[in-house]
């Protein structure tokens, strides 16, 4: 395994930047059911602040990911290819062998109280679920959120995991300083789908329920359709479906995506699909002919339906909204100031989220999904970035 050559996730690395020492990996496994299998890198980081190329689709600028590899084993994982900077395997091993930053909670505090940062906007689960089940093991998010509202500094975070509801308080106290986005990961509601290609995430109606629960709490909460899946999960009657699950969770908006297939992530995709469904195979292969993106004309038809089953269930802001904090019910809603990144996920002018913009929502990405217009009554609200 390289560790001396381990640079900053896959896109924010630069060559000469080493995270950690190889003296400083402690390698663990515990014998418990949740984590069979699985094989835990313990590091201490020497930098948790990611900086995204300035040649990058995201309209963000900063991400901190606290581990890499994910147990979600999402056979699409566009992230895969971060495990062959450490000689990792991108199949098994991505799902299986997960590094953890464990100081990362008390260097992210330290970066943040450095006078050279600005307190810009700051992505989470942009790379891997920071709410994967190892965070139940480590909980460092819980000190990661501490540190960001202790220095009121604005963040997103996308997931698919049920625990961001343990740090429910926490994300309230933060939106009562900063801008706070979350968004929820469904790209569909089929249980037969989810079980294949997302065998280790919580089932979509679990997802779904943290869309309720944050929003009993008056916390908005965007849905990220994504990824639409081509000739699995597209039909129209799953896309209905799945939209009007995410509006009956009462999410403040809907934004899809249609999967791309970067390398690493290809190879281990289409390997699942020969074994799955190995008549899609000879398809895939004409649609993902000329790169990781699916043609633009298939992207926007997905986009169109989507959004037109968005304004039948009534998802989504009619305009588009900068970020807001928590605020008290009644409380007149102007808009915040730019901190200079919008929130996390594909640009609007990316090819994964090409089409006109949502009925509601930008069509960007995670925690990419504006506030209600709503939000000016009724429960306090904590909008989407």
């Amino acid at each position: 395994m390289r560790w001396e050559n381990l640079t900053p996730d896959s896109e924010h690395s630069r060559a000469d930047a080493a995270l950690f020492g190889a003296d400083a990996v402690t390698t663990r496994t515990f014998d418990t059911p949740e984590f069979a299998g699985i094989t835990f890198h313990e590091i201490r980081a020497r930098s948790v602040l990611n900086r995204v190329p300035g040649a990058s689709r995201m309209p963000f600028e900063w991400t901190v990911n606290p581990y890499r590899g994910c147990t979600h084993a999402c056979v699409y994982c566009f992230a895969r290819k971060s495990h062959s900077y450490l000689d990792l395997d991108t199949g098994i091993g991505f799902d299986s062998q997960i590094v953890v930053k464990v100081n990362a909670p008390d260097v992210l505090r330290r970066q943040l109280a450095a006078r050279r940062w600005q307190g810009e906007h700051i992505a989470m689960g942009t790379n891997v679920d920071c709410y994967q089940r190892a965070e139940g093991r480590y909980r460092l998010m819980p000190g990661i959120l501490a540190a960001l509202r202790d220095h009121a500094n604005p963040f997103s975070i996308l997931t698919k995991g049920t625990l961001i509801l343990r740090d429910l308080e926490l994300l309230r106290q933060a939106a009562e300083v900063t801008d706070v986005g979350i968004s929820v990961s469904v790209g569909f509601t089929d249980t037969g789908l989810w079980r294949t290609v997302e065998p280790g995430t919580p089932a979509p109606e679990r997802r779904l329920e943290v869309v309720r629960t944050l929003a009993a709490h008056g916390i908005g909460c965007g849905a990220l359709m994504a990824p639409v899946i081509p000739f699995l999960g597209d039909r129209p009657e799953q896309l209905r479906a799945t939209v009007r699950a995410i509006a009956a969770a009462g999410a403040t908006s809907v934004t899809p995506l249609v999967l791309h297939l970067r390398p690493g992530a290809r190879e281990w995709f289409m390997s699942w699909l020969g074994r799955h469904h190995p008549y899609l195979v000879n398809r895939y292969e004409r649609l993902y002919a000329e790169g990781a993106y699916a043609p633009k004309w298939y992207q926007r038809r997905i986009t169109r339906q989507v959004h037109d089953l968005a304004r039948e269930y009534g998802i989504g802001p009619t305009r588009a909204e900068m970020p807001h904090r928590l605020r008290p019910a009644g409380h007149p809603v102007t808009d915040s100031p730019d901190h200079g990144s919008p929130a996390s996920g594909p640009s609007a002018s990316g090819p994964s989220a090409s089409g006109p913009s949502a009925s509601g929502p930008s069509a960007s990405g995670p925690s990419a999904s504006r506030h209600s217009d709503s939000s000016t009554s009724g429960p306090t609200q904590l909008s989407l970035l």
